[in-house]
């Protein structure tokens, strides 16, 4: 597929075949030197432990066009980390956080037709991912493994963009937390998928999880951390042990802190003082920065007075800042931006 057939400025959040992949097979206890291939297909046993008992995991992060045509990517080495202690929690062995990057280099150069042009709001969106291939009947890690890297040019997460969102108090917890005492994990969400579903059906973009010991602190959504903007000015953040070590929200506030000289604070936050903030946002990688406009807990609403019709002017600043770094209109801190030969 060339340029000219993708309407770059009216992409979803889908997936559209790119012609290169990158895969590397862990078997006898080491990964094999890895290459960049063609063939999207997976063929694997019915037994493979993948299907049997999901041990799998996943990464996301993008692939950007600069001004002057350069292609770059955000922060990929803290991707590679965070996979490398998901696949510790989950009884995988790590992908080497340096062949990772460079797996990263390789995918997108192979596919720079479907790198976005600068300004329509589209990226190349990449998705690592690994998964236990070996046949596995009894309840136990597979020897065997699959890292692959497919990349897909998306347009932004939320449909309409940056109109803010409505989002629910979710009657359900999250059954699979990111993190358990000081083993943190990444990406598997399969346990949001039936919350996000009665929360699209009931006409809502996101839940907002509550913690699920006593469901009065706020945690997360299924795909997105939150952030909150008081009324002077300061940037919160849900802190929690169940929340994804989010490398968005991570560089958020550093912008924050160190470029914007807002203060910031990384706590918890009851859900009661909730109503008190003046802005509320999703921040991801997909979502980058979403202002929210409402949240509904069971009929009740809590409206924002910045945010209502459009992103309030912090968290716009927030996203206008973090998105001139991402795309190399505004200086980067240093290592945050990877170049694409």
């Amino acid at each position: 597929m060339s340029n000219k057939e993708i309407d770059w400025s009216n992409l979803g959040f889908g997936y559209i075949q790119t012609d290169y992949r990158y895969v590397s097979r862990y078997k006898d206890g080491k990964w094999d030197e890895g290459a960049v291939i063609t063939d999207p297909d997976i063929v694997l046993s019915e037994c493979a432990c993948v299907f049997q008992y999901a041990q799998t995991c996943f990464e996301g992060l993008k692939a950007y066009r600069t001004q002057d045509g350069r292609i770059v990517c955000f922060r990929p080495d803290l991707n590679a980390e965070r996979m490398a202690d998901t696949a510790k929690r989950l009884v995988m062995p790590p992908f080497p956080e340096d062949r990772f990057v460079d797996a990263v280099k390789k995918v997108v150069k192979a596919n720079a037709d479907f790198v976005p042009p600068f300004g329509t709001g589209a990226t190349l969106y990449l998705r690592p991912f690994m998964m236990g291939t070996n046949p596995v009947i009894g309840v136990k890690p597979a020897d065997d493994f699959e890292f692959r890297i497919f990349a897909t040019p998306v347009g932004p997460y939320f449909k309409g963009g940056a109109k803010p969102i409505t989002i629910k108090v979710s009657d359900y917890d999250r059954a699979a937390p990111h993190g358990t005492g000081n083993i943190k994990a990444g990406l598997n969400y399969a346990m949001s998928l039936y919350p996000i579903t009665v929360a699209h059906e009931e006409g809502f973009a996101e839940n907002m999880y509550l913690d699920a010991a006593t469901r009065t602190k706020v945690e997360e959504t299924g795909g997105a951390n939150f952030i909150f903007i008081t009324k002077d000015g300061t940037l919160v953040t849900p802190k929690s042990d169940s929340i994804l070590p989010s490398i968005t929200r991570r560089s958020i506030c550093y912008v924050a802190e160190h470029i914007l000289g807002m203060k910031v604070e990384h706590r918890e936050v009851e859900f009661s003082e909730v109503k008190d903030f003046a802005e509320c946002g999703l921040c991801g990688t997909a979502a980058v920065i979403s202002p929210v406009g409402r949240i509904v807990d069971h009929g009740k609403e809590i409206s924002f007075p910045a945010g209502m019709d459009e992103m309030g002017p912090v968290t716009k600043k927030l996203y206008d800042t973090l998105t001139g770094i991402q795309q190399c209109r505004l200086d980067a801190p240093e290592g945050w931006i990877v170049e694409i030969d």
